[in-house]
């Protein structure tokens, strides 16, 4: 239930995938067990110039607030730019709210 998507222009480690989880988990208050991180490497290009950029999503049952996002962008951006090399100024992050209802896991629905 939070969900991060990453599409990278580099290949995503497993230990960046790692820290994506653990952070999402810490930052929004959610159980590790139910973060989801989905990594896909694609020709990405930004401000008119191809290469070495992200774009992120998350999505999440509740928790989303302005300032959790604040902590997430800072906290993912910072991330990436350590483990990946990207510019954090050619991270792009687009923050969901889902309610429950709309939310399937294990056969059913969360809400």
């Amino acid at each position: 239930m939070p969900l991060i998507k990453i599409e990278s222009a580099k290949e995503i480690p497993s230990d960046v995938l790692d820290g994506l989880s653990k952070i999402a988990a810490e930052t929004i208050g959610k159980p590790e067990t139910y973060v989801m991180v989905s990594a896909t490497k694609a020709e990405l290009m930004m401000s008119g110039a191809a290469g070495n950029a992200a774009f992120v999503e998350i999505k999440s049952i509740g928790g989303l607030t302005h300032a959790v996002c604040e902590k997430l962008s800072a906290k993912i951006c910072d991330l990436l730019n350590e483990k990946l090399g990207i510019p954090t100024d050619r991270i792009y992050l687009n923050f969901t709210d889902v309610p429950a209802s709309q939310w399937g896991f294990d056969g059913s629905l969360f809400g």
